[in-house]
């Protein structure tokens, strides 16, 4: 089935299709048809390296598929494949990207504009399969840009943006593209294709590396000793990489949206010009969130969210300017920040805040760890208690709570 999505410039034709965010994410790449992907399985990100081999056995693609031994090693030739000119992917979850760590910090350092899904799974211990932000919140400072998203539609298209988002000469940073595990990963849902390749590959771009290791007229050493002589030069660059990819991120999204006609934002603001009390969410919680809004507003509360497609970056002021309005603002985490008082979504929010002179009361909210699942009565709930300190101005008791968690 084709259908066409228009804007004021342009009309491109989209197929619509029946996908799992998994397999959505898997034709999104197969239509970049990247040069090298490094693969190794872990549930819940399996299937989607497995689709995607599966259009390189059927000869959908010229993507060289590299089958490694390990989530180490599938980062390790990721960075090699990079390292030498090519345009390289791979996708892992939860402790995998444990098992990656030391990789994806070489891969920011080196300015690698790697793509990567992650598919959002708790970090074990102990064992769990199922959804939680533990593994790429781990990775939130490791410099690699994270993008996250609600839904598998946004899945598929923040993975075509985040090739040119990478790649630009200003940035050259990894781009790590995240859906939660199971709830959008092997979930079907509605999502639009675009149809021709061509589009694709003339958005994208072809990638042609600065630099690369098998160029020997202009010899480069990746990856040397770096002592107190320049390290600290060198990361500062990184900073600057990072800082360049705030402006890149909001170009590359307008050009997505002129073409496609699904625009997207740094954050995405809903009922919140008037909203009272509002919850800040990323993921697919953010959909939740929504329908949760729209039963209170139907009911006369002023509700609204935030929802953060953007987290590094961090858009901070952006965040501060939309909750100025608000009474009283619930950040909901799908991570703990052992050690600090709030998830670490609400504490760099708290943070920026503190920084743009914004006196909303705010509160943390715990809440799906380990894939526990998280709806609009929970969310009610947490509209409840933001009532309450709205009345109060203030917020009395913990700010850290907890949403969904059994007594014990």
């Amino acid at each position: 089935m084709t259908t066409a999505v228009a804007n004021e410039k342009k009309v491109v034709a989209h197929e619509v299709m029946g996908l799992t965010g998994n397999d959505a994410a898997a034709h999104a790449l197969r239509q970049v048809n990247p040069d090298v992907a490094a693969v190794f399985p872990i549930t819940p990100q399996t299937e989607l390296m497995h689709k995607f081999s599966e259009f390189v056995a059927n000869g959908q693609v010229e993507t060289l598929l590299v089958n490694v031994e390990s989530e180490h090693s599938a980062m390790s030739a990721t960075v090699g494949a990079s390292a030498a000119g090519a345009r390289a992917i791979t996708a892992t979850s939860a402790n995998g990207l444990a098992l990656m760590w030391e990789i994806v910090a070489i891969a920011s350092s080196l300015r690698l504009p790697i793509v990567m899904p992650v598919v959002n799974r708790a970090i074990s211990g102990p064992l769990n399969i199922h959804c939680d932000h533990s593994d790429s919140m781990g990775c939130r400072d490791l410099g690699w840009i994270q993008l996250y998203s609600e839904n598998s539609q946004e899945a598929y298209d923040n993975i075509i943006m985040a090739f040119r988002i990478g790649e630009n000469p200003k940035v050259k940073l990894p781009v790590m593209v995240c859906l939660d595990g199971f709830i959008l990963s092997h979930t079907m849902e509605r999502v639009e294709i675009i149809a021709d390749n061509k589009v694709v590959n003339d958005f994208t771009g072809e990638y042609k590396a600065e630099k690369g290791l098998l160029n020997p007229a202009d010899p480069v050493t990746y990856g040397p000793l770096d002592l107190t002589d320049w390290l600290f030069e060198h990361k500062r660059q990184e900073v600057e990489g990072m800082k360049n990819a705030f402006g890149v991120v909001g170009e590359v999204s307008a050009e997505y949206g002129k073409l496609t006609g699904r625009s997207y934002d740094y954050v995405e603001k809903y009922m919140l010009d008037d909203a009272e009390v509002a919850v800040v969410a990323l993921g697919s919680t953010a959909g939740t969130a929504k329908a949760t809004v729209d039963e209170l507003r139907a009911e006369g509360v002023k509700a609204g969210m935030l929802k953060i497609r953007m987290f590094r970056p961090f858009p901070g002021k952006l965040i501060c300017d939309a909750l100025a309005g608000c009474k009283a603002v619930s950040v909901m985490d799908r991570a703990f920040s052992f050690g600090l008082e709030g998830g670490p979504v609400f504490n760099e929010i708290r943070g920026a805040a503190y920084g743009a002179g914004l006196q909303v009361p705010m509160v943390s909210h715990i809440y799906g760890i380990g894939g526990r699942d998280i709806n609009t009565e929970m969310i009610r709930g947490v509209f409840g208690q933001l009532k309450e300190i709205a009345g109060a101005g203030k917020v009395d008791g913990d700010i850290e709570r907890y949403v969904g968690l059994r007594d014990y």
